[in-house]
């Protein structure tokens, strides 16, 4: 069994707010296709099915254009601001 790394990626993620206002909150859903949930989330179609973003999730694009929520504590290990 190898060891392995993940290779480095460059993907483009905006940060769910619970304070956001709604057209922020409607611009957030129209750019990840998803749509808002009562009362602030986000449900968003991933390639596993419909997932929801809640406030402090991130919603990530993924290399081949697909999108989906992160919590942000996975989003903080994995990613670091360029």
């Amino acid at each position: 069994m190898g060891k392995y790394r993940k290779k480095p990626v460059e993907i483009v993620a905006y940060r769910l707010e619970k304070d956001m206002g709604q057209r922020d909150l409607y611009n957030l859903a129209h750019w990840c296709g998803g749509m808002i949930t009562h009362p602030v989330g986000i449900r968003i179609p991933t390639l596993e099915g419909d997932m929801i973003a809640l406030p402090g999730d991130y919603i990530i694009k993924g290399v081949k254009g697909e999108f989906y929520p992160c919590k942000p504590d996975i989003f903080e290990a994995t990613y670091e601001e360029v």
